[in-house]
C-alpha cells in the first residue's frame, strides 16, 4: 500500500472479487489506502486473510470473505456478509478471472468453465449486488481484456467470454442509468500475474502483445481509483484502456 493515505473513498465500502492476488490485490490495497472499507474475497482464505493483514498494518479496514464467484449461494452469502458488516455497498470490482481450468476436463467443459467464471458470474454479481447499489448510487468496474477484441491462439474460450462481458458492461450500463449505478470496463493490457502467465510467458508470444506495455498490478491502479472516484452520474458503459496500442 502507498506510503500516503488519501481519503478520497472515504465512507465508502468496496468488494473487490479475485483480490487474493494480482490486479484484485492492488486494488483493495489501493481502494484501502484511499479511505475505503473493503471487501476482499477469492477461493483461497490464507490469500484473502494476507491481503487483509496488510491493509489493517497500514490502518485501512477491510474483511475476508471466502468465495467462489461461480457458485451463487457463495456470491449471496458475500453480499450479506458485506451489508452485515458495513451497511452498505458502493463499489464492486468484478475482477476474478480465469483463462482456462486448473484441471482440463473436456474441451467443451474447459471452454464452459471460463465463460461461467469470466461472464455468467459477472452477471449473477450484478444482480445480486444491484438493489443495494442502487440505495445511493455506486460503481461496478469489470476487468477485461484486450483478448476480446484481439484472439489468440488457443484463446477461444477467453476471448469470447471477455468480448461478451464486455457487451454485458454496455447493457448494464443503460438498465441502471435511472439508478445512478455507473457501469465501466478496464482492459488493462499485459500484466504480470500469475494467470497471465499462461498468455504471456510464452516464446511465441503474439508480437503486438510483446511490444506492448507491460505492467505490474499496482500500474492498473490509478485508473481503477479514478474510475471509482467519478460521479454515480458519470462516464458509464464506457472501455478504459491501459493498453500501449488501439484496442
Amino acid at each position: 500500500m502507498a506510503a500516503e493515505q488519501s481519503t478520497s473513498l472515504a465512507g465508502q465500502v468496496a468488494i473487490v472479487t479475485g483480490s487474493g492476488r494480482g490486479i484484485g490485490r492492488a486494488i483493495a490495497l489501493a481502494y484501502a489506502n484511499a479511505g475505503a472499507q473493503v471487501v476482499v474475497t477469492a477461493r483461497s482464505q490464507d490469500q484473502i486473510d494476507s491481503v487483509c493483514g496488510e491493509i489493517g498494518a497500514a490502518g485501512g479496514t477491510a474483511i475476508a470473505v471466502r468465495a467462489d464467484v461461480t457458485n451463487r449461494a457463495d456470491v449471496v452469502a458475500l453480499i450479506a456478509q458485506t451489508l452485515e458488516a458495513f451497511g452498505r455497498l458502493d463499489i464492486v470490482v468484478a475482477n476474478a478471472g480465469a483463462t482456462s481450468p486448473e484441471l482440463s476436463v473436456s474441451p467443451i467443459d474447459d471452454f464452459a468453465y471460463v465463460v461461467d467464471v469470466n461472464l455468467t458470474s459477472v452477471q449473477h454479481l450484478a444482480l445480486t449486488c444491484e438493489p443495494h447499489l442502487r440505495e445511493r448510487g455506486g460503481k461496478f468496474i469489470v476487468m477485461g481484456s484486450g483478448a476480446g477484441r484481439r484472439p489468440f491462439k488457443g484463446g477461444a474460450s477467453y476471448s469470447v467470454s471477455k468480448a461478451a462481458v464486455s457487451m454485458l458492461v454496455r447493457c448494464l450500463a443503460v438498465e441502471w442509468r435511472e439508478s445512478a449505478i455507473a457501469v465501466n470496463e478496464i482492459v488493462p493490457g499485459p500484466v504480470h500475474t500469475e494467470m497471465a502467465a499462461k498468455i504471456l510467458d510464452v516464446p511465441n508470444i503474439d508480437a503486438a502483445i510483446r511490444m506492448d506495455w507491460h505492467k505490474t498490478p499496482d500500474d492498473v491502479t490509478p485508473l481503477a481509483l479514478f474510475l471509482a472516484q467519478q460521479p454515480n452520474n458519470g462516464p458509464s458503459g464506457q472501455v478504459f484502456s491501459l493498453l500501449g496500442r488501439d484496442l
